[in-house]
């Protein structure tokens, strides 16, 4: 066993300096991409919602809507977006923010600062990429229209059409590459055209239909692919195709908040028979889920969203990525939510074993600083408690293992690998820490490979930060 040397960060001086290198820290990451390690939520940074995941050139990107805090005239508890970012990821743990590359006042047809940007959408057809997004267009029209912009590269530049789809008047655009060779776009609670091959306008054979709204008629594009389905307030739709059939998921209220919904077609435009629910009403009431699936690399994964870094405001949304699973008759496992998340965490990077894959029911997390929840949480552990953090890979770690604790009192923790009960690699005895403090203690017998990590309180009690090894 190894007692810690325990590193305080309370001197004046040096908590000078530990500003100072946190703004020239910031300083640097505005200046360059931005890459965040990942559990749930995935980018550490921002709000993001509505993510819409794509496969591109053997990497994931992510486009998401892009939450932020409403300047003062708009809305204060309302959604509030004015731009779209685009990150990629290789691992599904670390993701590179390839910055801003559409933004409300810089598109002809979006009315000014109307912070209107709502779920998008990319796709890959002919040599471009074309993102299609939705907003507030200019004074005269109303409702919501949907645009497209088109670059190069799955990062971008884009360069925003002049003019929005004609004939679409919605939001929450997703489009749909056919087996048939056409492509489909979905947007608002289900509704379906196929569009031209220039993919900038839908095609000329659409059906359609006249829809009453009130004291109000109008023609519409396209079929109504939630007719008859559960569908209360639904928006959102994500389509995707796999052995043969057309899957048409999205939220809806179910009660009083939204679930992931799903049903199946042979046909890209219906009609489609329900089959029940990718994923239930968040437990904290979170009013809104959205999301899109993916296959990577054999796996087959759901993005969605959920408030962590803003439990009192679920407006301001965060990403978050979990497994997905088909039964063999081509139905979806409900897919339950989860702290840890995807991905292999690297044992040299910080792992927050607050973002656990089981607890102990003596255990618990807490947010680090409610007036910046970006900070994230720490672990609370008494004696007897244990956490688990699943797929860790020590491939490259040295003899060294670090822990940012605080403790009222004198305390042990112990970090073991594969189990429990399994001998430490490493012991923390804590004297006393308070407030947070680095320890470094020696390590051995350190595992090779992928393998879970546990960290167990043996007396008193403590908290946990992160823990990383050197």
């Amino acid at each position: 066993m190894f007692s810690g040397i325990i590193v305080p960060l309370q001197t004046e001086h040096q908590l000078l300096l530990h500003i100072k290198m946190k703004k020239v820290f910031a300083a640097l990451l505005f200046m360059s991409t931005l890459s965040a390690s990942a559990q749930n939520p995935i980018i550490h940074d921002q709000y993001n919602a509505d993510p819409t995941a794509r496969v591109f050139n053997g990497k994931v990107y992510l486009y998401p809507s892009h939450d932020i805090l409403p300047p003062q005239g708009q809305r204060q508890d309302w959604f509030c977006m004015e731009d779209y970012h685009v990150f990629s990821s290789e691992n599904l743990t670390d993701w590179t923010d390839h910055g801003m590359i559409v933004t409300q006042n810089k598109v002809p047809w979006v009315r000014p600062n109307s912070y209107s940007m709502w779920a998008p959408d990319c796709v890959y057809r002919n040599g471009k990429y074309y993102f299609y997004f939705p907003s507030a267009p200019a004074a005269g029209r109303g409702g919501f229209a949907v645009g497209v912009a088109i670059a190069d590269k799955p990062e971008g530049p884009y360069i925003p059409e002049p003019e929005p789809i004609a004939g679409i008047n919605g939001i929450d655009p997703c489009v749909l590459q056919a087996s048939d060779g056409n492509a489909y776009i979905f947007w608002g609670n289900g509704r379906c055209a196929k569009l031209k091959e220039n993919m900038k306008e839908l095609a000329d054979d659409n059906p359609k239909e006249t829809v009453r709204w009130g004291n109000r008629e109008m023609e519409m594009v396209g079929v109504n692919c939630l007719q008859g389905l559960p569908s209360r307030q639904a928006e959102g739709p994500f389509a995707f195709e796999y052995n043969g059939n057309f899957y048409l998921t999205y939220p809806y209220v179910r009660e009083n908040t939204e679930v992931l919904a799903y049903a199946m077609s042979k046909n890209p435009m219906g009609p489609y028979e329900y089959k029940g629910l990718i994923m239930a009403e968040h437990a904290n009431g979170c009013w809104t889920n959205h999301h899109s699936i993916i296959n990577y690399q054999g796996q087959w994964y759901l993005f969605y969203h959920h408030n962590e870094y803003s439990p009192n405001d679920d407006k301001r949304r965060s990403v978050c990525i979990d497994s997905l699973f088909f039964n063999p008759d081509g139905t979806i496992q409900e897919v339950k939510p989860t702290l840890r998340g995807v991905g292999i965490s690297d044992a040299t990077q910080k792992i927050q074993i607050d973002r656990y894959s089981a607890i102990s029911k003596n255990a618990d997390i807490q947010y680090l600083d409610t007036t910046n929840y970006f900070k994230g949480w720490a672990t609370n552990f008494q004696k007897g408690s244990w956490v688990r953090y699943n797929k860790v890979d020590f491939s490259k770690v040295g003899s060294q293992a670090s822990l940012m604790v605080k403790a009222d009192g004198k305390a042990t923790l112990s970090i073991r690998v594969g189990s429990a009960d399994a001998k430490p690699i490493a012991v923390a005895k804590i004297k006393r820490s308070t407030p947070w403090a680095l320890i470094n203690v020696k390590a051995k017998g350190m595992p090779k490979g992928v393998t879970d990590l546990f960290v167990t309180c043996e007396d008193g009690s403590a908290s946990v930060d992160w823990v990383q090894f050197k």
